[in-house]
Formats: structure tokens, C-alpha cells, sequence
């Protein structure tokens, strides 16, 4: 049988700063590969998946800036690096990219049989193929270049819906996905794009006129990865 495999940009440990793990010690792991287009993206390198850019995992760990550059790991290797790394979190992010246009099954039931919790973290507009006990962070990219849809299956199967807001347009567009998506029990999150000062104030005042919660990328203002 093929044995699964990711490709994979980085891997690293740091503190989750977004959505309800706050401040959770986690594994972050990068994969390669991204259609859907969103023009304020911070992650930009890795959007597309370059034959050419393949490299080996140790030249992946060997990184110490942003790159395009790329390795196929199994979840056996990624565990492996865990371990030579000798990281202590045991809760696993995984992201991207956008993560969901794998398989992630292997992966998070591998992380959960050794002892590590997984979440993932999704724009919302592939399939979420992970098991039950992953929990799922939706950030809905609504009407973005790469064209792509908004899952009515993922904003259903998410734990928290987590949304980029730089303007009111934004947030009217989350109360229409809402609607449309008949999603009403999830855990809902607004974030300032970029920590602007006016993006903040608005995701303040929406959250408290929705009573939603409110994300503030606190990573980058600690200026940690």
C-alpha cells in the first residue's frame, strides 16, 4: 500500500495567538498549496506547488525565512521530527496553504495515537476530511480571486468559525453565510486584517453587537512566529 504523504513548507513550535487556543503551546505544520487567492494573505509562498522547488525534509527544517520550498513527508517522518526537535507541545496546527485539499485522516489520527491533539485550519472551500476528534478552525474566504466556494459541509462540520474583517462589507458577508449555511452554534471569532486600528474598532463593535469573540492575532504582536 502507498504510504500517505504531505507536502510540507515548514514545521515549527510556538504559541497558537488565534481563536480558542490562545495561548496553547502548538506544533504548527505547514503544508504547500493554495488556490484559493486571498489578497491579504501573509502566506503567500505557499501558494503553489512547484516540482521544481521539492527539496528534501531536512532542507525544510533547515529554513530560517519565508521560502517556497517544499518536501513530501509522512506522518512516521513528521512524528520523527518532533521528537529530534524535542518539542514539547502536544497540541499539532495544521495549516497551510490550505490543508484540506489533503487527506488529513492519516495524519490526525497518527498525531492522536501518539498522544497529540490536532487542529486544522481551513479557508472552508475543500472537503474537511479529518476525523472527530480534530477540531476545525473555518476562516470563510468569501468572494476571492481563486474563484472557490464556501462549503456549506465545512462551515457545518467546524468548531469555530474564525473571520478576517477590515470593513463592515466583511462582516455583512459573514452574517449572509451564517444565514445561508444555517451555521448558528459554533464558536465565532472576527479578526482585524493586519491589526489595523479601524478593522479593530469595527471587530470590536461587531462583536459585541453579536456577541461573537474577538481574535487579535496575538503571535504578531508579540512578534513570535
Amino acid at each position: 500500500m502507498t504510504k500517505r504523504v504531505y507536502k510540507v513548507n515548514e514545521v515549527f513550535q510556538t504559541i497558537q495567538g488565534e481563536g480558542s487556543y490562545t495561548g496553547t503551546p502548538s506544533i504548527f505544520v505547514r503544508l504547500q498549496g493554495c488556490p484559493v487567492g486571498c489578497s491579504w494573505c501573509d502566506t503567500k509562498h505557499t501558494w503553489l506547488i512547484d516540482p521544481a522547488l521539492q527539496v528534501g525534509l531536512p532542507e525544510v527544517m533547515a529554513k530560517r525565512a519565508e521560502s517556497d520550498y517544499w518536501a513530501e513527508v509522512t506522518p512516521e517522518a513528521l512524528l520523527s521530527v518532533f521528537s529530534e526537535r524535542a518539542y514539547q507541545a502536544k497540541h499539532v496546527v495544521i495549516t497551510g496553504g490550505e490543508p484540506c485539499m489533503y487527506d488529513l485522516v492519516p495524519l490526525c489520527n497518527m498525531l492522536q495515537q501518539h498522544g497529540y491533539t490536532s487542529q486544522i485550519e481551513t479557508s472552508g472551500t475543500f472537503e474537511v476530511r479529518v476525523p472527530e476528534h480534530s477540531w476545525v478552525t473555518v476562516s470563510p474566504k468569501i468572494n476571492m480571486a481563486g474563484g472557490y466556494q464556501v462549503l456549506t459541509s465545512a462551515m457545518q462540520r467546524a468548531n469555530e468559525i474564525k473571520h478576517p474583517v477590515a470593513m463592515q462589507k466583511h462582516v455583512d458577508e459573514l452574517l449572509q453565510l451564517l444565514q445561508q449555511t444555517a451555521t448558528t452554534d459554533k464558536l465565532i471569532y472576527l479578526q482585524p486584517i493586519s491589526q489595523q486600528k479601524r478593522a479593530t474598532e469595527l471587530a470590536i463593535a461587531s462583536c459585541i453587537n453579536h456577541n461573537w469573540r474577538l481574535s487579535v492575532q496575538v503571535h504578531k504582536y508579540l512578534g513570535i512566529e
